[in-house]
């Protein structure tokens, strides 16, 4: 078990780091890499936040969250919430996903926010048991070809608990 999570920004020390990150080779189809994620922060820089997840100081995971964005409906549906979570081939099953999900649930209560929106694909082969888990209930929505969830972050005991996050 990891003890020692924490994110950090990526800087032009860890963006090789970042990038270097991959999934597992049975999971590519599942999640963008990292480095279309950086691209993707790039050019929406107002609302995306890239961190490199470090154990120590190893890098086993990278998350791209978003906030206040519309969302479907427009400019009356903003929403914040995990844009990306990939986490290394050989760290999975070790709390990484978990120490993602609720250092986003942490920034968006900082925030002001009450509930966390994230993707995912639909599928045995997809990530929906790991977000169920952790309290994510299906909207009924899809979003480019993916299943949408949210997480109340306002109910108490969810697996987001608040974290200090940079």
């Amino acid at each position: 078990m990891t003890t020692a999570l924490r994110l950090e920004k990526i800087t032009p020390d860890n963006v090789d780091s970042a990038i270097a990150l991959k999934v597992r080779a049975d999971q590519e189809h599942l999640v963008a890499p990292v480095v279309k994620s950086l691209a993707e922060a790039y050019a929406y820089g107002d609302t995306a936040w890239p961190r490199l997840i470090l154990d120590g100081d190893r890098p086993v995971g990278f998350l791209m969250a978003f906030f206040d964005i519309p969302f479907g409906g427009g400019e009356s549906d903003l929403r914040s919430g995990l844009w990306r979570l990939n986490v290394a081939a050989g760290e999975q099953g070790h709390g990484c996903g978990r120490f993602a999900v609720e250092s986003v649930a942490a920034e968006i209560r900082r925030r002001g926010g009450t509930a966390l929106t994230t993707t995912w694909h639909p599928g045995e082969d997809g990530p929906e048991r790991f977000y169920l888990r952790l309290g994510f209930r299906p909207t009924g929505e899809m979003s480019g070809g993916q299943r949408v969830g949210v997480l109340d972050l306002g109910r108490a005991g969810s697996a987001a608990r608040s974290r200090t996050t940079p």
